[in-house]
Formats: C-alpha cells, structure tokens, sequence
C-alpha cells in the first residue's frame, strides 16, 4: 500500500530537502507508515515520536482531512492514497 507524507519547511532538512514523500508499507496504520519513514530518514524520528515512539504532542498529524488525535492515535488506520500532513504547533509570544 502507498501513502504520501507531506513535510513542513522545517522538517525538510531531515528528509533530503524533500516536501513529498511517497511510503510503502505493509502495517496500515501511522505508526506503520512513521516506522517506515523513521528507517528511511532517521533525523525526523527523533523529531516526530518520543523514546516510547509515542507521538510528540506538538506534532500534528493529519490523514487526509483528519487529527489522528480524533481517530485512533497512530493505530489510525491509512489506507491506499492516503496524505498524511505533519504540522509541528508553533509557540511564541
């Protein structure tokens, strides 16, 4: 199954300057898709989950249309053509 992850400007450092990233998975959940893109680009792992590969809070990340926090975390399901949008929160004042 193929997915798309679509990185903000400031991710894309980690992923070879790339904004799409088209992922092939066989475990159709995020988490699936985030094990396959953390093996394929391992500056963004640290970045997007935490040392329990736990999402990091101030990451967002949209399947389609949808927070995963509105779903099921990253047992969301993806399916084939899903686009999955990661928006770190941004903080200031």
């Amino acid at each position: 199954m193929r997915v798309t992850v679509l990185l903000p400007r400031l991710l894309r450092e980690h992923a070879d300057g790339a904004q799409r990233l088209e992922i092939e998975v066989q475990d159709a959940t995020l988490g699936g898709v985030l094990d396959v893109l953390g093996r394929r680009h391992p500056g963004l792992e640290r970045r997007l989950r935490d040392e329990s590969r736990a999402l990091r809070r101030y990451v967002n990340f949209y399947l389609d249309d949808a927070e995963c926090r509105s779903l099921d975390g990253a047992a969301s399901r993806v399916r084939e053509g899903t686009e999955i949008r990661i928006i770190p929160s941004i903080a200031g004042g």
